[in-house]
């Protein structure tokens, strides 16, 4: 069964407020579904997710406007990746020699532009960024080689800061203002399963005030904010909340919080995002994650504020029929398009 997008009701889910129907949310898919999805439809192959989704049930599909904003080497990739492995730089000399890229040289408003083209009526595009603050600052510096300097350079530590807050804010300040795009995505990844990667006192010294910055920029804008974050935040969520004033929180694990319980924490002070768990996805039995995406819907029904999807998002190891299993709770009927 396919229905007809409508942005409103994801909107009304970030707001808190009931949706007119169950709603879907999540931040990508895979190139699989994407072509499984899309069917025979004729457009290019960047902007296959974009009939995928909304052939799925989705009101919107996800975009990168700038996704070379930050340029360093790409360590070896396998199942995971090191977050030491292959730098830009490790020192203050070394960072002389490495050159920032501007917002206005990476991005790509002929892409947006092409996207927008492709949107069916109802729908909307929701702009993430090129990697986050903790997660750029990983990427360019090493965590390990982070973590020392956060201890024997702090100012160092407080310039990259300074130099990679101020593009992020620029670029959600751009790609907020495109009429074609209804809310933001700031992705940053800020926690182990045990803790957040750095000390909150040093969170909230380097990374929670640029991530204030961004969703000002965006709700300058007149567009919601929703944070994708994995990790422990338990000791964070006042700042997620209270201080950076976030509308939504997606990625959940039941290893560290089961979305029944986070939502039962906070769903009166902010919008839930999918969370049904990407393992239990993988493991369970169609029924046993049709059951608990229905039950979730249920618990939220009267209340709102809540969106059906994984706790992160469906890489390709997930079965396709376990994924279906899941958003069937709420399009019923839905499957992959057929010639």
């Amino acid at each position: 069964m396919k229905r007809e997008p409508d942005f409103g009701n994801l909107l009304k889910v970030l707001e808190r407020k009931v949706p007119d129907r169950p709603t879907l949310f999540e931040f990508f898919l895979n190139p699989r579904l994407y072509r499984e999805l899309a069917g025979n439809e004729a457009v290019p192959e960047r902007l296959m997710h974009i009939p995928a989704y909304r052939n799925a049930g989705y009101d919107y599909a996800p975009i990168l406007a700038a996704p070379g904003l930050f340029p360093h080497p790409r360590p070896a990739q396998e199942a995971s990746c090191s977050m030491n492995e292959a730098p830009a730089f490790t020192d203050r000399a070394a960072e002389r020699d490495y050159r920032w890229r501007e917002p206005e040289e990476a991005y790509d408003s002929r892409y947006m532009k092409e996207a927008a083209a492709c949107l069916p009526p109802g729908m909307k595009l929701i702009a993430y960024g090129p990697d986050g603050m903790l997660e750029n600052m990983i990427r360019l510096i090493g965590f390990d080689n982070l973590c020392y300097a956060v201890a024997d350079d702090p100012e160092w530590v407080g310039e990259i800061s300074e130099k990679v807050g101020s593009r992020l804010v620029h670029y959600y300040k751009t790609v907020s203002a495109d009429p074609a795009v209804g809310a933001c995505i700031v992705n940053d990844d800020w926690g182990f399963h045990s803790q957040p990667m750095l000390s909150p006192e040093d969170m909230r010294r380097y990374i929670v005030p640029w991530h204030k910055k961004m969703v000002e920029a965006i709700h300058g804008n007149g567009k919601p904010a929703i944070l994708h974050s994995c990790g422990r935040l338990d000791a964070l969520m006042d700042d997620i909340i209270d201080v950076c004033r976030y509308d939504a929180k997606h990625s959940y694990e039941d290893k560290i919080l089961p979305v029944e319980e986070a939502y039962e924490r906070y769903h009166d002070r902010i919008a839930i995002l999918g969370g049904i768990d990407v393992d239990f996805v993988c493991r369970r039995t169609e029924g046993e994650i049709f059951k608990r995406s229905a039950a979730m819907l249920e618990r939220t029904r009267a209340r709102g504020g809540y969106a059906l999807g994984t706790g992160n998002s469906v890489p390709e190891y997930v079965p396709d029929d376990k994924y279906f299993a899941m958003i069937r709770a709420a399009v019923p009927g839905v499957e992959i398009p057929r010639a």
